[in-house]
């Protein structure tokens, strides 16, 4: 063991060797790195630096983008509450000013409905419906103060509602086109034929007294003939749903044209209107009459 021990042991000129050599390597480094080796240094830490450096960036940019999308999410879902509580708002409001605007729509229709007829029309409000009861009705808040009598028309810009059944000091009770001991006057747009609605209950009626012999077509308006006195001839009743040949007469199912389950103002016809109700007239324009001599 130890004559293996002094075999691998260092002589002095392998030492020598060694010192030159590295000599040698060292003077040959200087060289290749020039006069000023600090620039090669830095460039060679920069470049072994470069991976951790753009790490971290990617890291502090994804740190920075992840507190802008938490304040953005903040900032959405407070506009989000925002908005909400504004429509809220907006419904409530829009929910208590409904029946006001319902009132003013109705208004209007029915100020428009007195222009097109020339009649003293009075107006009034449903306070309550009896619809649902046996011979139920609609009540009025207008009644003998305001010089109603039974037999008056009630009508809406859709249509005929009924007439007056009975009337009290203030309020007045209103027999709806449709009950069962309800009748008018018609006749068809179309043909002209005559004949008389009775009431089936739940918008409907049927026309009665209408010969076989008459052509009638589903769809056709129905329309006052003026012949009860109750209603001037023209106004709107209803249309003809269906209709079916009977023994000795035609059996005409109409849909009333009047919403009679949601009538909240109508207007009251003068008692025993004329039969025939012409629109108001409207002189027309006259035209400037010229000068002899102009062109």
């Amino acid at each position: 063991m130890a004559i293996r021990a002094a075999r691998w042991r260092w002589s002095r000129t392998a030492w020598q060797r060694l010192v030159l050599l590295l000599l040698w390597l060292g003077h040959g480094i200087w060289v290749s790195l020039g006069p000023s080796p600090s620039r090669h240094w830095t460039s060679l830490a920069g470049a072994l630096s470069r991976p951790s450096q753009g790490l971290s960036s990617r890291w502090e940019a994804w740190r920075t983008a992840r507190r802008e999308a938490r304040r953005s999410l903040a900032e959405t879902r407070a506009e989000n509450a925002r908005l909400s509580s504004e429509l809220a708002q907006l419904k409530t409001q829009a929910a208590q000013e409904a029946p006001r605007l319902s009132e003013a729509d109705a208004a209007v229709r029915l100020l428009g409905l007195k222009k097109q007829i020339p009649l003293e029309l009075q107006s009034a409000r449903v306070i309550f419906s009896t619809r649902s009861a046996t011979f139920g009705g609609l009540i009025l808040d207008r009644g003998q103060n305001l010089g109603l009598v039974p037999d008056q028309g009630v009508l809406v810009p859709e249509g005929i509602v009924g007439r007056l059944w009975s009337v009290g000091p203030t309020q007045s009770k209103v027999l709806p086109v449709d009950a069962p001991n309800a009748s008018v006057a018609v006749m068809l747009m179309r043909s002209r034929a005559t004949g008389v609605l009775q009431g089936l209950g739940s918008g409907r009626a049927l026309i009665r007294y209408l010969s076989n012999q008459e052509v009638v077509q589903a769809g056709e308006a129905v329309l006052t003939s003026g012949l009860d006195r109750v209603f001037p001839r023209g106004l709107l009743v209803g249309y003809v749903a269906e209709v079916t040949q009977g023994d000795l007469e035609l059996r005409v199912i109409v849909n009333l044209s009047a919403p009679l389950d949601r009538v909240s103002d109508v207007l009251l016809l003068p008692f025993q209107p004329p039969l025939e109700v012409q629109p108001p007239f409207v002189a027309p324009e006259q035209k400037a009459q010229r000068k002899r001599g102009a062109p």
